[in-house]
């Protein structure tokens, strides 16, 4: 039996196709805690908690949903810098409540949909709403 010698060693790697992504620079990120009626005043005391600890900005208290978000909500909008500090303080206190996370690249239907991050049980959300253009991120964290 003869073998061939294997040509693998300089064969040129296969193609990849691009990470989906991958040259979206990331501005910052949003954390929506999500909240009902029994729950509204934990959500309130751990989004104030955390805009006093971190420099970040809280968004209103939204006792409805807005946006995409089937629940009541609050966003926290930070800095990309700051995203390990948060996300894991989060995920120690939240307690309980669920917290969606995304980035903010400019494209709204893309951090929402390819993008997101659940802590606790994952929601759906209404993505007829939002854009799938790429905009300008159009304010500071």
């Amino acid at each position: 039996m003869t073998t061939q010698p294997s040509n693998t060693a300089n064969a040129a790697p296969a193609a990849r196709p691009p990470v989906p992504g991958a040259a979206r620079k990331v501005a910052g990120y949003h954390a929506h805690v999500y909240f009902d009626a029994q729950t509204l005043e934990q959500a309130r005391a751990l989004c104030s908690e955390a805009a006093a600890r971190f420099p970040l900005k809280m968004g209103r208290v939204h006792e409805k949903p807005v946006g995409p978000h089937p629940d009541w909500s609050c966003q926290l909008a930070f800095r990309a810098g700051l995203f390990e500090e948060i996300i894991v303080w989060l995920a120690m206190h939240r307690a309980g409540l669920v917290v969606f996370i995304h980035p903010v690249t400019g494209n709204d239907l893309i951090d929402h949909r390819d993008y997101a991050i659940w802590m606790g049980a994952v929601r759906p959300l209404d993505l007829s709403v939002l854009s799938g253009k790429d905009e300008p991120v159009s304010y500071e964290f």
